[in-house]
């Protein structure tokens, strides 16, 4: 395989490419956009398949009715993507760790004191929930049942287990606690 700079740019591929950057280009991005949730990294996703077309030589078939090819490569750049994603070292705030480090008294007693206010606001609020909704949801959030699973021990259909959860979330959320 040929190293990048010795792609020639003046090669039918490259103008294939060129072809199927301005008439796919949008689309593709859209596509990346979806499926990363977040658009920091689109373009450079994008060039990572424009590259990967020109460095197979089929741009040509990219540049066809059907770029299905493009995206069949889209796919594996985000599927690499997402891996090294999940790989990576979690970052940490150095300030917050120097912060620590000078009076990790303070620091703890704050963060035990958040984290209990926080827990209080969120047991007042569900019992404000009627019990069913609380039950459903509790069952599905807290202990990680699926909705079939809350269904059957609560007696209830799936169907109305979803729109349960769903009007409980929606309730919490907008902090109006009558469902």
């Amino acid at each position: 395989m040929a190293a990048d700079h010795d792609i020639d740019p003046h090669s039918p591929a490259a103008d294939a490419l060129v072809s199927v950057a301005e008439q796919y280009g949008k689309p593709l991005e859209r596509y990346l956009m979806r499926r990363l949730r977040g658009g920091q990294d689109v373009r450079d996703l994008a060039q990572e398949v424009y590259l990967r077309l020109l460095r197979t030589g089929k741009a040509e078939l990219a540049a066809g009715d059907s770029p299905a090819y493009m995206y069949w490569i889209a796919s594996h750049v985000l599927y690499e993507f997402k891996l090294r994603a999940r790989r990576e070292r979690v970052q940490f705030d150095s300030d917050a760790l120097e912060a620590l480090t000078e009076r990790p008294a303070q620091m703890h007693q704050d963060v035990i004191g958040e984290d209990l206010n926080l827990e209080h606001q969120l047991d007042r609020a569900l019992k404000r929930l009627p019990a069913t909704y609380r039950a459903v949801i509790l069952l599905h959030k807290r202990d990680g049942f699926s909705f079939a699973e809350v269904a059957t021990r609560l007696n209830l259909s799936k169907h109305t287990v979803k729109k349960y959860v769903g009007r409980a979330l929606a309730a919490l959320r907008a902090g109006r606690w009558e469902v």
